[in-house]
């Protein structure tokens, strides 16, 4: 039986996506925009998902007052629409591209979560999370809904036995951790901020890594950039490293590429250095282009050959 998968996304927005070499402060600055996309973390997850042939589910939040470009994209993609509506509008966020810097993001506030809303949202998400094999819990809260109200429901979730795909920073991880998910993947910098300092080195990565696994915490995917990725269970550690990228169009987008090939490994029982190849390739992938998805299954092939894995003896 094909496994079933859902996402939830409690703080949706429109990413406008652009590019330029440098931002200067202060100064008029000239953006090639590359795209003005329906988004937020979850639903760029079910949108890889469903262009590798999975059938996904998406959920959470959504403004009233501009939600028909998520309700064409969900038509015509053919994601199953389990999102809640609230009054407000979604965000939109501004991601810059700088081809000698990373990516700089402006997001926006959007709609507020009140108590009617958030109560509403826990039961019924308990409800139909119930009918998937793996729920992916990705991004940032909205406002109204603080870190508590955030751990109190991934708790339930896992009482429920669901197994919860947890990719957030910050407040929300701190506070989402202590639900014990099946699987959480901080990049480098959310998992600095977590530790409390800098880690410098991969044998720092690692030991961090460890720490989270300490809380809980089946598996624990860590992705560093271009330094590519790791992956610590209680089957031991593996490494990935996928092939520099000549052409780097936008960074938007390629760690949620990174949990759906995860998941796609998950769901088709790769081993653990099979998933974690498949879900760097994924993830590459993403950077040579400026919105999210796979629309040709074959230029994963060439870039899956050159990824390269190694175990960790931990």
């Amino acid at each position: 039986m094909t496994a079933k998968v859902a996402t939830i996304t409690l703080n949706t927005a429109y990413d406008l996506v652009g590019r330029l070499k440098r931002i200067e402060l202060g100064e008029v600055n000239s953006v090639e925009t590359l795209g003005l996309f329906p988004a937020g973390k979850g639903i760029n997850v079910a949108k890889v998902l469903k262009d590798l042939g999975i059938q996904v589910a998406v959920g959470g939040f959504l403004g009233k007052d501009n939600v028909g470009d998520f309700e064409h994209l969900f038509q015509t993609q053919g994601l199953e629409d389990k999102f809640q509506r609230v009054a407000g509008k979604t965000r939109i966020n501004v991601k810059i591209t700088e081809t000698e810097a990373d990516v700089t993001d402006l997001n926006f506030l959007g709609y507020e979560i009140n108590e009617a809303d958030w109560h509403h949202f826990v039961e019924s998400s308990l409800a139909y999370c119930q009918q998937f094999d793996l729920v992916a819990v990705c991004g940032s809260l909205p406002r109204g809904v603080t870190p508590e109200l955030f751990a109190q429901w991934l708790r339930l979730l896992h009482q429920a036995g669901i197994k919860v795909v947890l990719d957030t920073s910050n407040q929300a991880l701190q506070a989402g951790l202590t639900a014990k998910p099946w699987l959480v993947k901080p990049n480098h910098r959310e998992l600095e901020a977590w530790v409390g300092h800098a880690l410098n080195s991969l044998d720092e990565i690692i030991a961090a890594g460890k720490k989270l696994q300490a809380q809980g915490i089946a598996n624990v995917v860590i992705s560093m950039g271009a330094e590519g990725s790791l992956w610590l269970s209680d089957n031991g550690i593996v490494q990935a490293q996928p092939p520099k990228c000549e052409n780097v169009v936008s960074t938007v987008g390629a760690g949620d590429s990174m949990v759906a090939g995860l998941i796609y490994g998950f769901i088709h029982h790769y081993s653990a250095a099979d998933t974690l190849a498949f879900a760097s390739a994924v993830s590459a992938l993403a950077v040579s282009q400026s919105n999210v998805g796979v629309s040709d299954r074959a230029l994963l092939d060439p870039i899956l050959a050159n990824v390269k894995v190694t175990t960790i003896k931990g």
